[in-house]
């Protein structure tokens, strides 16, 4: 019996000790955190990162080239934020996958661009070209608004942002408007005239997004705020809480600002600023 009890005691100090290393717990005296995010976003998240590990908070940086699988892994948990996107893609997202997360911070906005090595100017632009989009449906929709601003495309009236192509009433110049993945938007640029790129994807294809665009956006669109997401949840959690904190210190909203040169604009906002952006 007394062999029993030792062997029993000795199995609930190896389940204690397993239990202490899960990725939000803590370990030592920090908590560990992983923030997905993009490439373009890592010089960023590693200032929070050094910020953070004055308050006891360890990040772990986990970097994705794509926009599908950050909201999938933290959804499954193998990360405990992400922030990468904007608030109208995570909310079609999360809606279409049925994914129970929340935005829980704002960040930037990052303003979309065309380029082109072909032309200087949008005016440049002649009969029958290939303009490529993003294929995913709300960047789709915000590279349709982009160029019906530059005066290529007439939309249907109360045309917000969600839906494709076929939302186009007016091609003047005959475009061939070509969706492909958001990733190859940029390697379009050797055989399109144009391309409409993200942010992100630009800097990840060492274009200068506040310098190389021949037309881009303003900054002024809340559907387009980058957000902080988790898992519902765990949207209250004091920590990550804490990090959106972090990521709106003045520190860290100067370095933007230095660092990307209008490429990303910051947004000091609670979260709830983004509530109304459907009628934006």
């Amino acid at each position: 019996m007394k062999k029993l009890a030792i062997i029993l005691l000795g199995l609930l100090i190896i389940l204690a000790g397993c239990g202490s290393n899960s990725s939000s717990g803590k370990s030592g005296d920090s908590k560990t955190v992983k923030v997905g995010t993009s490439s373009a976003e890592v010089p960023t998240w590693n200032l929070v990162k050094k910020l953070a590990k004055d308050k006891g908070i360890n990040i772990q940086i986990v970097k994705f080239d794509d926009y599908v699988q950050p909201n999938l892994a933290l959804d499954s948990g193998e990360i405990d934020i992400n922030a990468f996107q904007t608030v109208v893609y995570f909310d079609s997202f999360k809606k279409d996958r049925k994914l129970d997360l929340s935005a829980i911070g704002t960040t930037s906005i990052w303003p979309m661009g065309m380029y082109s090595k072909k032309i200087k100017d949008i005016n440049e632009i002649k009969n029958g070209d290939q303009i490529i989009i993003p294929k995913d449906p709300t960047n789709l929709g915000r590279a349709l608004l982009l160029m019906q601003k530059a005066g290529l495309i007439k939309l249907k009236d109360g045309f917000t942002g969600a839906g494709g192509v076929e939302n186009v009433v007016d091609n003047p110049k005959n475009l061939k408007i070509t969706p492909v993945d958001a990733g190859q938007t940029a390697r379009g640029l050797d055989d399109a005239t144009a391309s409409i790129i993200n942010c992100d994807m630009a800097i990840n294809a060492g274009l200068n997004p506040s310098k190389d665009p021949i037309f881009g956006e303003d900054a002024s669109n809340k559907a387009y705020v980058n957000i902080i997401a988790a898992q519902t949840k765990r949207k209250n959690d004091k920590t990550l809480q804490q990090i959106v904190d972090i990521y709106h210190d003045d520190e860290v909203t100067s370095f933007i600002k230095d660092h990307f040169k209008g490429a990303a604009v910051p947004v000091v906002k609670p979260v709830s600023y983004l509530d109304d952006y459907k009628q934006n």
